[in-house]
């Protein structure tokens, strides 16, 4: 599957990207509304960085203790239960004199359960699609994130100088609740992908089986750790141009979208696994011109081409699936999701403490350099896996008078 017309005429992918908009547009305009809430409350960087970011690090516990229903739980409820899950706890948060302890527990609560949600949509997409269709339908729903971005972002912008960041939260609520609708009129109901009850003991076997492979191991780490770094320091942006943040965001979101664009549709499949790192090492170079304290016009500029860097996700991706048997794909995906959202969160947390110590503009180049130094690190790993694995290969076999273990 080549062309975006034959994978628009796929059944159901079309109410499938419809109702990840509007989750895609909630998130982006109640985050930025809650991230400037929470900032104009207390005037710190880290806390309002951690509203932003710092839920994503409870996905932890639930990709923990949640994830094998990804696999085992009707994905159509599935998805329906976590938009109205997520529009009460917006209204929730836009609660007038909610203290800062209790958005944080509110939050808390979201991200456990929001484990299972990049896990149910990746299995759900691979199933909707073909395998030769899986890039370039991934790299659409990525670029529609993108693209939602850009546009929740800068009118999330507008609409906190119109209106307040409770207003704005409830809007993402509303924008959920469309989810919701969107999911259960548009989709199949499918029976679930692996029989067994969900459980705890099934979440962990499946994650060790998982975590056993080097080569899956590297490309879950590749997917986590340089994204993660960046992401923190994209953290930073209320606290380094507050007036610009929704800006610098929304040219972040078209650099993501012209880079999954030119990967999903233009790059060709002998030439992905030679782009991982090139365009990991991209997504965070630009950032290193930030110890200047450039302006916003520059600052923009910056944002755009590293983002483009963001594609390197899509060609993990998918060596991650030519890793995996189709009845993990939902955990294997939801595993990525929740380490990927984690990693960010962690990153937000320590973006936001090295802003505290020093400044926003040199918490942004210290995680950029970061980025650089764990990318450069897993490439000499990953050749070094590719090398045994070769030497392997040309071993010869035993002397048949040889015993073997």
């Amino acid at each position: 599957m080549r062309s975006y017309r034959s994978l628009f005429r796929t059944p159901e992918f079309t109410p499938f990207l419809l109702s990840f908009a509007a989750v895609a547009a909630a998130q982006t305009i109640g985050g930025l509304a809650l991230g400037t809430l929470v900032f104009r409350t207390t005037g710190s960087p880290l806390l309002s960085a951690v509203s932003m970011f710092g839920p994503q690090l409870a996905q932890v516990l639930g990709g923990a203790f949640l994830l094998s229903g990804a696999d085992r739980l009707a994905p159509r409820a599935l998805l329906c239960g976590l938009s109205l899950a997520f529009a009460v706890a917006m209204a929730v948060l836009a609660l007038p004199g909610l203290p800062v302890w209790a958005i944080f527990a509110v939050l808390l609560a979201q991200g456990l359960v929001s484990a299972l949600g990049g896990g149910v949509r990746g299995g759900l997409l691979n199933e909707i699609l073909s395998r030769d269709g899986y890039v370039l339908g991934r790299s659409v729903y990525n670029m529609l994130w993108g693209v939602t971005q850009m546009v929740g972002f800068a009118a999330g912008g507008a609409l906190l100088t119109l209106l307040s960041p409770r207003a704005c939260l409830l809007l993402a609520a509303a924008l959920y609740v469309l989810s919701a609708l969107a999911t259960r009129l548009g989709l199949t109901a499918r029976p679930p992908r692996s029989s067994g009850r969900p459980s705890v003991s099934a979440t962990w076997r499946t994650n060790a089986v998982l975590w056993s492979s080097r080569p899956r191991r590297l490309a879950y780490l590749g997917l986590w750790v340089p994204n993660g770094l960046i992401v923190g320091g994209d953290s930073l942006y209320v606290a380094y141009a507050p007036e610009a943040a929704g800006t610098l965001y929304a040219f972040g979101a078209l650099g993501m979208f012209l880079g999954d664009m030119a990967v999903g549709r233009l790059v060709p499949p002998a030439t992905r696994p030679r782009l991982a790192t090139p365009l990991r090492l991209l997504l965070a170079a630009p950032y290193l011109f930030f110890v200047l304290q450039p302006g916003v016009v520059l600052s923009v500029v910056a944002v755009t081409v590293a983002s483009v860097g963001f594609a390197a996700s899509l060609l993990l991706q998918e060596r991650l699936m030519s890793l995996t048997t189709d009845e993990l794909t939902g955990q294997a995906l939801g595993l990525h999701a929740t380490g990927m959202t984690a990693f960010q969160g962690i990153g937000a947390v320590l973006a936001g403490t090295l802003a505290q110590l020093t400044s926003p503009a040199a918490a942004i180049t210290l995680m950029a350099a970061a980025s650089i130094t764990v990318t450069l690190l897993l490439a000499a790993l990953g050749r070094q896996t590719a090398s045994s694995s070769a030497e392997t290969l040309v071993m010869p076999p035993p002397p048949s008078n040889s015993k073997c273990r």
